[in-house]
């Protein structure tokens, strides 16, 4: 554990990967008390990410070893700096992908922090939630509705944000038709969000047993598409088709699928460059967009959400010391639908 925190610096011990692509270790590195906006948070559960792979292997280009993952935090506030006003030690809280924006440029002044120049990613420019203690910037650490367990709250501030974001840029209300392309880790969220928002959502998937899964997350309609098929034309025209898989597709048929007006929304990247012909975009003023996590006041209007109706990711808890274990599992593809790492 770490030491106990004071107005002297600490310990804090975490796992870290020492070198690209490695395994998780053991590493300790010391901080200071926290400084004018920063918070400690002892670390209750984190969540593991595609993207946290994608930092140890340095796919990105970006990374700095060692390297401590997590960027899925939950935890309760230990210490705080001289001007943190809307926090107070003992609240329980979630710090998700960014760490900290500029707060005064354009972006930023409309509450788009997440579209920030200056923007950080937590375990881009420091360390994450792998640890006992997390020190981060407060004004990027939510508070945790009462009615939202720790072991699932993690996800909702990566997963859950990034399609909730996309939902709402792409401009998901109520009473719409929207389509969700895959039921994985962030489909399976996506078709909550949209469907107790009161929409009718349709789901495209790759196999029978997850369009039976999909309907049991409330997609009134699920199209099974094998690899390399012409998907089956959905009942009704789309207001929105939220992508969330990492895999290059024919767009062309997915495009008509949109009514019109309607918006192909990406918060899955696929594996290769997009190509879409102009002309069915133009002719039903049809657009194609991709949206990252969202800002702070949607984050804290996606976590009111999730607990007024009752939103849950689907997560397979382990132990800390069976992280390397989890990421391996991630890794293969094999967690059903979000990992979460157990600190404390």
């Amino acid at each position: 554990m770490a030491n106990k925190p004071g107005n002297t610096t600490m310990q804090i011990k975490a796992l870290a990967v020492k070198k690209t692509g490695g395994l998780l270790e053991e590493y300790k590195f010391d901080v200071e008390p926290p400084k004018v906006h920063e918070c400690l948070i002892k670390v209750l559960t984190c969540g593991i990410c595609h993207s946290d792979l994608h930092m140890i292997d340095n796919d990105w280009g970006q990374s700095k070893y060692p390297l401590v993952p997590g960027h899925e935090v939950i935890g309760e506030v230990a210490e705080i700096g001289p001007q943190v006003t809307h926090l107070k030690v003992g609240d329980r809280v979630g710090v998700g992908w960014q760490r900290s924006s500029c707060l005064q440029c354009r972006d930023c002044l409309r509450g788009n922090e997440n579209l920030c120049d200056e923007n950080q990613g937590l375990i881009v420019t420091g360390p994450g939630g792998f640890a006992d203690y997390l020190m981060v910037d407060s004004r990027f650490a939510f508070p945790i509705p009462k009615g939202i367990d720790s072991k699932i709250a993690g996800p909702l501030l990566c997963g859950g944000i990034t399609v909730y974001a996309g939902l709402r840029n792409a401009g998901m209300s109520s009473g719409q038709e929207i389509g969700i392309l895959g039921i994985g880790g962030l489909g399976h969220m996506a078709v909550q969000f949209a469907k107790k928002l009161g929409n009718r959502v349709t789901v495209f998937t790759t196999s029978q047993d997850k369009a039976e899964f999909a309907q049991k997350m409330g997609a009134d309609e699920a199209i099974v598409v094998g690899k390399g098929e012409i998907p089956q034309a959905p009942s009704n025209k789309l207001d929105i088709l939220l992508s969330t898989v990492p895999a290059a597709l024919d767009w062309v048929p997915y495009i008509d699928f949109l009514d019109s007006d309607g918006a192909l929304a990406f918060v899955g990247v696929p594996d290769a460059p997009l190509s879409i012909p102009l002309f069915p975009l133009l002719t039903k003023r049809r657009r194609i967009m991709a949206s990252p996590i969202g800002g702070r006041a949607m984050i804290n209007e996606m976590l009111s959400i999730a607990e007024k109706f009752g939103i849950e990711p689907i997560v397979e808890v382990f132990a800390i010391a069976q992280a390397n274990e989890a990421m391996q599992k991630v890794r293969d593809n094999q967690v059903r639908y979000r990992a979460v790492l157990t600190v404390s």
